[in-house]
C-alpha cells in the first residue's frame, strides 16, 4: 500500500488491480501491449513514469479507458517535478527510510515471558505472513483477498482486527515495504502519542513518536510529502486511545485527509472499538482480518522458524504438536498465538506446555495481564482487571454459554450474567456498570467477540471450554458434566474439568463417567474412551480409578479390524488421542489404526498416521496409500506417499491428484478413479515403469487401445467401467493378470488372445456358468469367479489342469459337476463364498487342497464334511463376517489330521479346548 501513494503510485495500482481483474500474469500481459519487461514492471510498481504511449498499451491490453490513466500519469510527471525542486530533502529522507527500515523490521511477541532478553523477537520479513482481508462490494458481496491484493489502490483503509490478529505486524510491513520503495511512511502508534495533548501536526509526527531524526528533519518537510503525495500515513490502534478521545481522534484523521487528500491513508483497530462505516464520510474503505487458516498456520511455523534460526527438527515437531493436539489447532488462529506457541515450543525445546492446562494459562497470562501493560496501554474505556478479575468474569459467561448449549449469547444476557456476579466483586463494580465492564472484556482481553451488534461469543471456543469448566468444578456441578459427556460439543468441557479438579472431585467425576458407561450401551464405547482420554489431565488420582479407567479402555483399544475402527472413528477426534502403535501392534492392528485416523481425518490425524508411513507390513502400506482422499492432496503427498514404498498401490481421485501423481515416487501400480479419458491417464503414467493399472468407476472410456502404449503393463483391473465390453485391442498384450468386475457381460472369448495370462478375477452377469464360457488358457494358475446371480456350475473347469488357486462363490455340486474338480491336480487352495454347509457334504473328495477358505458359510458352521472331504488339508480358514456372526463347532475335526485353522469375525467358537495350543487362532482375539 505504501508503494501506491502519489498518482506515480495509484497509477501503478490501478493497472495492477486491471491485471488482477483480468487475470492476466505479467508475461500475458507484455505480449499483448507489446512492450518490454522492464518498461511493464517499472510502470505497474511505480518506478518511473511511463510515456504516453505505455500508458495507451497497456489500456488497449487491459480493456480499459485510457483516459483516466492518462491523467494520472499527467499528474505523476507532475509531481515528479515538485519533488525535484527540493533536492535538499533527499539526504534526510533516504536516512530516515533507513530508520524506518530498522526500526520496524523486528517482530516481538509482547507479554511473552521467555527467557533470554531476545527470546521473544525475530525479524520481520522472513516471519510476515500475508493475512487474508474481507471487504464488502456493492454493499452485499463479500470479497476475501490477500492484504497486498486488497489494499492495492486503496487510498484511504480502515482495518478491524481482533487482539493479535496481525494488525501491527501489517503496518510494519507496510512501512519497511514503502520505505524500501521512496514512498515516505509515517508510522504513528496511538498509544505511543502524549493522550494529555491533542494529536499531533505532521511536523510534529517525528517528535510525537519520539523518534530521534525529529529535530534534524528539514522545515516544512513533512508537509512537502504529504501534499505531494509521497506520504503513508498508518495509524495504528483506534481502540488504544481512551474512548471519549475517539472522536477527536476522528477529527484530527479529517483536517489532515483535507489538508492532504493526495496522500494515502491506513488506520487500525479492534473491531468494537468504533462503529461500522465509522470513516466512511472520509472515503475509507473497511477492511477485516480473518483468521488464520490451516495452512496460513504450517506457513507461518516455517517462516517464524527460519526467522529465529531453529533447526528443522524443531519446526516439525512443532507442526506435527499443531496438527496432533486439537486444542492448539484451535488457538493457532492468529500470529500472535501462533508467534506465542511457536516461542514456548523453542523455548522449551521442542516441548509445548506438559499440559494444556500450563499452555492456557501462559496464553491467559499474555492476553488478560502482560501485553497492555507492557505496551504502556492505560485503561483506555477507563477500566482495570486484574488477570483473576477478568477470569472471574469471563468464566461466568464461558459457563452459561456451556450450560444453555449456546455457541454466542445476547448481550442483554451477557450484561444479566455480569450484573449476577458484580456484587460479589466490590473492586470491580466500583469501577464501571455491568455495561462498561462488559464493553472493556470485548475490547481489551482479546477473547470476546461481538459476531454482531447486539450478540457475544467466545474468539476460541478452548478458551470457553477451559473457562466454563473451571466454573463448573467451582459450582460442583459435576452431575451436568456425567449427563452431557456423550455429546462430543461437552468433550474438551470434562476433559479441562478435570484438570480443574481436586483429587477427590477428580475421582467422584471419572468413577460417574465409567458408570454411565457401563449402563449405557448406545453411548459405552465413547464414554469409556473419554474417561480414558482424560487420564492425561488427571496429574493426582486415586490408583484404583485409574486402573478402573484402563480396564474399560483396553477393551475396546487397538482396534484389530475394519469393523472395529469404523466403531472407533464414530467416537471422533477423542479417539485420536488414544490410539497406539505402530510399536507393539500386529500388522492386522496396525492397519486397523490407519484406517481409525484415516476415517476421523483431519490435521491430527495425519500427524498420527505419520508414525506409520515406516511400516513394512503390505497391509498397513495398501490402507495408508488407499487413504489419499481423506486428507489435503497435497499435504498427504509430501507427508506419506513420499515415504512409502515405490511399489505400492497409488488411487488417484481428484484432480488435485491427477495434478501430483506424475510427482510422486510411486510409477508401478495405479489406480484411477472417475470418468479420466485416455489422454488424462497417459500424461501422469510413466509408460517405461507401469506394470499394474487400475480403473475404477469410469463410465468416460469406451476403447482400451490406449493402454498398447503401456510397454511394462502386466495387471489390467476394470471395476465399474461399463463402456468399455470389447477387450480386442488387448490381443497379443503380455498381461499376465486380469480383472473385470462389471455390470454387464463381456465377450469372454477374447480371453484366449492374452498368451501369458496366469490370473483371470471375474464378476460378471452371465446366463451360464464363466467356467464353460471361458476359452482355453494354457498358463493361467489363479482364477476368480465371483457370479452371484449366474449358475454355480463348475462345468468347464477340467479344462484348466494346471490351476492352483480357485475362488468361487458355493458350487451347487450337481452329479455332472462333481468329478470337475477332481481333474485339477494342481489345485492346492479353495476359497468358496457364502457355502450352504449341508451342500458341502455332497461335495467331491479332493485331496490335492491343503488350503481352504470358507468365506462367510452359512449358520451353524458343521464342519463334519471337511475332514473327509479335504484329507490333505493343512489350513483351514473361516470368515464370517456376514450376513450375521456366526456359531462355529470344532468338534469334528478334533480327531482330523493335525492343521491350523483360523476364524474370523465368529460370535462364538465351540470346543477349542480339543486342539493343542497354537493350533487355532480367533481374530479378533480376546483382550487381557
Amino acid at each position: 500500500m505504501g508503494a501506491d501513494s502519489g498518482a506515480l503510485g495509484e497509477l501503478a495500482a490501478r493497472l495492477r488491480r486491471l491485471r488482477f481483474e483480468r487475470g492476466l500474469t505479467h508475461v500475458a500481459l507484455e505480449r499483448r501491449a507489446r512492450l518490454g519487461h522492464t518498461t511493464v514492471s517499472q510502470t505497474l510498481n511505480g518506478r518511473k513514469v511511463p510515456t504516453e504511449g505505455t500508458v495507451v498499451a497497456l489500456a488497449k491490453a487491459l480493456g480499459a479507458d485510457p483516459g483516466p490513466l492518462l491523467v494520472l500519469r499527467e499528474r505523476a510527471a507532475e509531481e515528479i517535478v515538485e519533488a525535484a525542486v527540493r533536492a535538499d530533502d533527499i539526504p534526510f529522507e533516504e536516512r530516515y527510510c533507513r530508520y524506518v527500515v530498522e526500526r520496524h523490521s523486528g517482530l516481538t511477541v509482547v507479554g511473552l515471558d521467555l527467557r533470554g532478553s531476545h527470546a521473544a523477537s525475530w525479524p520481520l520479513e522472513p516471519a510476515y505472513v500475508s493475512l487474508e482481508l474481507t471487504s464488502r462490494r456493492d454493499g452485499s458481496l463479500t470479497v476475501v483477498e490477500r492484504a497486498e491484493k486488497a489494499l492495492a489502490g486503496q487510498q484511504r483503509a480502515l482495518i478491524r482486527g481482533l487482539a493479535g490478529s496481525g494488525k501491527t505486524t501489517l503496518v510494519q510491513w507496510l512501512a519497511v515495504t514503502s520505505a524500501r520503495r521512496g514512498s515516505i511512511p509515517f508510522v504513528i502508534p496511538l498509544r505511543r502519542l502524549d493522550l494529555k495533548s491533542a494529536p499531533p501536526a505532521p511536523d510534529r509526527f517525528l517528535e510525537a513518536i519520539r523518534c530521534p531524526l525529529a529535530a534534524t528533519q528539514p522545515s516544512h518537510w513533512a508537509d512537502r510529502v504529504l501534499t505531494n503525495g509521497r506520504g503513508l500515513l498508518l495509524v495504528d490502534g483506534i481502540d488504544e486511545v481512551p474512548a471519549h478521545r475517539r472522536e477527536e481522534t476522528k477529527e484530527w484523521l479529517r483536517d489532515l485527509i483535507a489538508a492532504y487528500p493526495r496522500s494515502t491513508f491506513l488506520v487500525t483497530t479492534r473491531p468494537t472499538a468504533v462503529p461500522e462505516r465509522w470513516l466512511e464520510a472520509a472515503g475509507f474503505a473497511e477492511l477485516t482480518v480473518r483468521p488464520m487458516n490451516r495452512k496460513d498456520v504450517l506457513v507461518f511455523a516455517t517462516r517464524w522458524h527460519t526467522a529465529a534460526g531453529t533447526e528443522p527438527e524443531l519446526e516439525e515437531r512443532f507442526k506435527d504438536a499443531v496438527r496432533a493436539q486439537r486444542s492448539l489447532a484451535q488457538l493457532a488462529t492468529t500470529p500472535l498465538m501462533c508467534a506465542l506457541l511457536c516461542a514456548l515450543h523453542r523455548d522449551r525445546r521442542g516441548r509445548l506446555p506438559r499440559s494444556r492446562m500450563e499452555l492456557y494459562e501462559a496464553a491467559l497470562a499474555m492476553l488478560l495481564g502482560r501485553r497492555d501493560d507492557e505496551r504502556g496501554i492505560e485503561a483506555p474505556e477507563g477500566i482495570s482487571l486484574t488477570q483473576h478479575e477478568a477470569v472471574q468474569l469471563l468464566q461466568r459467561l464461558a459457563y452459561w454459554l456451556i450450560r444453555n448449549s449456546q455457541a454466542e449469547m445476547g448481550e442483554n444476557i451477557a450484561l444479566v450474567v455480569l450484573e449476577d456476579v458484580l456484587p460479589a466483586m466490590p473492586t470491580v463494580a466500583g469501577q464501571g456498570d455491568a455495561r462498561q465492564i462488559l464493553t472493556h472484556l470485548v475490547s481489551r482481553c482479546g477473547l470476546l467477540r461481538r459476531p454482531t451488534a447486539d450478540t457475544i461469543d467466545f474468539v476460541h471456543r478452548t478458551f470457553q471450554d477451559y473457562l466454563g469448566a473451571k466454573a463448573v468444578v467451582e459450582g460442583h456441578d459435576l452431575g451436568l458434566l456425567v449427563r452431557n459427556a456423550h455429546d462430543d460439543q461437552w468433550e474438551d468441557v470434562v476433559r479441562m474439568a478435570v484438570a480443574h479438579a481436586r483429587p477427590a472431585e477428580r475421582a467422584t467425576l471419572l468413577r460417574q463417567l465409567v458408570a454411565r458407561g457401563d449402563q449405557a450401551g448406545d453411548h459405552r464405547t465413547r464414554l469409556h474412551l473419554l474417561a480414558m482420554a482424560c487420564l492425561e489431565q488427571a496429574t493426582e488420582l486415586d490408583p484404583e480409578v485409574r486402573a478402573t479407567v484402563e480396564e474399560r479402555a483396553a477393551a475396546l483399544l487397538p482396534p484389530r479390524g475394519y469393523a472395529e475402527a469404523q466403531k472407533l472413528a464414530m467416537v471422533g477426534p477423542v479417539i485420536l488421542d488414544l490410539l497406539p502403535g505402530p510399536q507393539g501392534l500386529s500388522e492386522k492392528e496396525a492397519e486397523a489404526v490407519v484406517h481409525t485416523a484415516a476415517d476421523v481425518g483431519g490435521d491430527a490425524a495425519l500427524t498420527l498416521l505419520k508414525r506409520y508411513r515406516g511400516c513394512r507390513g503390505p497391509r498397513v502400506i495398501s490402507a495408508l496409500s488407499a487413504r489419499w482422499d481423506s486428507f489435503d492432496t497435497g499435504e498427504f503427498a509430501e507427508e506419506i506417499l513420499n515415504h512409502l514404498p515405490t511399489d505400492c498401490t497409488i488411487t488417484v481421485r481428484s484432480r488435485a491428484g491427477l495434478e501430483l501423481a506424475p510427482n510422486l515416487p510411486q510409477k508401478s501400480d495405479i489406480r484411477f478413479f472417475g470418468d479420466l479419458s485416455a489422454e488424462e491417464i497417459l500424461a501422469v503414467v510413466d509408460p517405461d515403469r507401469l506394470t499394474s493399472i487400475i480403473l475404477s468407476a469410469n463410465l468416460r472410456l469406451s476403447d482400451v487401445a490406449f493402454l498398447r502404449r503401456l510397454p511394462k503393463l502386466r495387471s489390467l483391473s476394470l471395476l465399474g467401467c461399463s463402456e468399455i465390453t470389447d477387450l480386442s485391442p488387448l490381443d497379443g498384450l503380455p498381461l499376465t493378470e486380469l480383472m473385470i468386475n462389471d455390470t454387464r457381460p463381456h465377450d469372454l472369448r477374447r480371453v484366449a488372445e492374452l498368451p501369458e495370462l496366469e490370473e483371470l478375477n471375474l464378476d460378471l452377469p452371465v446366463r451360464r456358468s464363466h467356467t464353460s464360457s471361458l476359452p482355453a488358457m494354457p498358463k493361467l494358475r489363479r482364477l476368480y469367479v465371483w457370479q452371484q446371480n449366474a449358475s454355480r456350475s463348475l462345468t468347464g473347469l477340467d479344462a484348466f489342469d494346471g490351476l492352483e488357486f480357485l475362488a468361487i462363490n458355493a458350487p451347487r455340486f450337481p452329479d455332472a459337476d462333481r468329478e470337475e474338480l477332481t481333474r485339477l491336480p494342481r489345485l492346492t487352495r479353495l476359497v468358496i463364498v457364502e457355502q450352504d454347509m449341508p451342500r458341502l457334504a455332497i461335495a467331491p473328495v479332493l485331496p490335492q487342497v491343503r488350503e481352504l477358505t470358507l468365506l462367510s458359510p452359512s449358520h451353524p458352521v458343521d464342519l463334519t464334511p471337511v475332514g473327509k472331504l479335504f484329507p490333505g488339508l493343512r489350513l483351514l480358514r473361516l470368515s464370517c463376517h456376514w450376513p450375521h456372526q456366526t456359531v462355529v463347532d470344532l468338534s469334528p475335526l478334533a480327531t482330523a489330521e493335525p492343521l491350523d485353522i483360523v476364524i474370523a469375525e465368529a460370535k462364538e467358537v465351540l470346543n477349542l479346548d480339543l486342539f493343542p495350543p497354537g493350533k487355532v487362532t480367533i481374530a479378533p482375539g480376546p483382550r487381557y
